[in-house]
Parts: C-alpha cells; sequence; structure tokens
C-alpha cells in the first residue's frame, strides 16, 4: 500500500552512501575526470539518459571497449564543433561503477523496483510502494558478457532463452523476498527479523525523499501535475543499500503473475 514518505534520520546521506560513483558523459570535465580514474580490471555500466527497458547499455569490462568509447566521444564532440556540418548532438550518457559483489538470491542477481509518488507540487506531497524483486534467468556470473546476466528489468530477461520457462520465477514479491532472507541471512549475518520490511524499506524511503528533496525546485507547481516514479535498489552483499536509477516513465506491464498482482494495486492507489 501506498504510504507517505516521511524520513527516518535527520543526518542527510552523502551520495557516495548510497549512490554509485557516477559521471556524465557530455560534460567535458567529468568525461575526462572519469577516463583519469577508470583503470584495468574495473568494471563500469554505460547507459543512455531518458531511456528505458535497458535499451542502450552496455559494459565497459576492458581497455578496448574503454578506447573505443572514449575515440566515439571523440568524434562526436568534433563533428559538433565543426560550424559547417549541422550534426544532432549524441543522446547524452552516464557511466557508473559497476557493484560486481551483488547479494544474490538462489545464486541469481536481484535489484528491487520500488515506488516514489509525487502526488502533488502545490503544495509537496510524496508516497512510497513497496513494488517487487527483479531476478536474471540464470546464475551469477561477473565475467559473464551476456547482458541478461547482469540486467535484471523483464524486458531484458525475456531475450535469455530461459524466459518462457522461467519468467515466474523472475519476479518475486517483497513479503516472500523478506522470507527468504529471514531463513538464509539472519542468523548468520546477524540480521534483525524481517529486515527487508524494516530496516530495507526505510532505507529506500530515506535515499527516495533526499532524492526529492535534491530535485523539487526543477519541478513545476501547478495543481493537477503528478508523477510516479520507479526507484531500482541493489543490495550488495554487505548489505548495504544502493540507489541505481530512478524511472520517470517506470514499465507497468503486468507479464507474469506476481506483476498481476502488484502493478494494478499501485496504479489505482496511485490515481
Amino acid at each position: 500500500r501506498l504510504s507517505i514518505c516521511i524520513s527516518f534520520s535527520h543526518r542527510l546521506l552523502k551520495m557516495k552512501e548510497f549512490f554509485p560513483e557516477s559521471f556524465r558523459l557530455d560534460l567535458k570535465d567529468e568525461r575526462n575526470a572519469f577516463f583519469e580514474l577508470c583503470k584495468e580490471g574495473q568494471i563500469w555500466i554505460c547507459k543512455p539518459s531518458c531511456s528505458n527497458q535497458g535499451r542502450g547499455i552496455f559494459l565497459l569490462k576492458n581497455p578496448a571497449a574503454l578506447s573505443a568509447l572514449q575515440a566515439k566521444l571523440h568524434s562526436a564532440e568534433e563533428r559538433l564543433l565543426d560550424k559547417k556540418v549541422l550534426y544532432k548532438a549524441p543522446q547524452p550518457r552516464i557511466v557508473q561503477r559497476y557493484i560486481h559483489q551483488p547479494l544474490l538470491l538462489e545464486g541469481k542477481k536481484f535489484d528491487v523496483r520500488s515506488y516514489l509518488l509525487i502526488a502533488c507540487t502545490a503544495p509537496y506531497a510524496v508516497f512510497f510502494a513497496q513494488g517487487y524483486v527483479r531476478l536474471t534467468c540464470v546464475n551469477y556470473d561477473a565475467a559473464s558478457d551476456d547482458l541478461t546476466v547482469h540486467l535484471t528489468n523483464q524486458y531484458m530477461q525475456r531475450k535469455n532463452s530461459l524466459y518462457r520457462q522461467v519468467k515466474d520465477e523472475t519476479v518475486w514479491p517483497m513479503d516472500l523476498f523478506n522470507s527468504y532472507v529471514n531463513e538464509k541471512f539472519s542468523q548468520t549475518r546477524r540480521l534483525p527479523k524481517d529486515w527487508v520490511l524494516t530496516v530495507f524499506t526505510r532505507r529506500m524511503q530515506q535515499i527516495m525523499l533526499q532524492c526529492f528533496l535534491a530535485a523539487k525546485h526543477k519541478l513545476e507547481r501547478k495543481l493537477g501535475y503528478f508523477d510516479l516514479i520507479g526507484c531500482d535498489f541493489l543490495i550488495d552483499e554487505n548489505f548495504k543499500v544502493w540507489l541505481l536509477e530512478m524511472n520517470a516513465n517506470p514499465a507497468l506491464h503486468t507479464n507474469c503473475q506476481v506483476l498481476r498482482d502488484i502493478i494494478p494495486t499501485i496504479v489505482y492507489e496511485s490515481l
């Protein structure tokens, strides 16, 4: 159910506490800083802004891939500086440090999609809703070049040959996730009971609210304006919570049973 999004901490988080190191490639200073920082053996994920469903995402895993990206960006910049010919600027991209030691569920990578509803901007009113867990079809392997191993969204998972067989296993409701963590990790990792529904949920709310407060001045304040934001969180093997991205156009497809149970309720309660 939707709940009022309130702060559970008076202390503002630093970005490095919840957001993987990221750089905008359309800004020269950030682009140069990234290429100076990036070293062999690191993995970065490169994704376009204003896109969804995993379109245009690729991994930077070796010097050759980095060199190719650097050359492509340099060429695009030179074309834009050429006053004689009109070129459309390439779609802005970001690179984000890849979290290569995620917590796994039955050997599979996962992330959590939850929702922030900006119900009103005059006055401001924001709400939180639990979402669901998105898992990959196959076991995690950091060295794999198969994007369906690394990206959990349904659009990407449909490209895996196993998807039709296991699609209902690629989405878990939050109560199943909570029970799994209680059973598998509570004792060994000394987590409080119902960590998912308490500590993790409060952390998601805290991060969402902080992001909203940072961006609210950019929102047009007009009665009747609202937006439903899909927020993607990853938990690493140390149970640290990371915000991967916030989506202004979250998918509302219902192509498996868990989504058929969850998505209509999210839409109904939002309206």
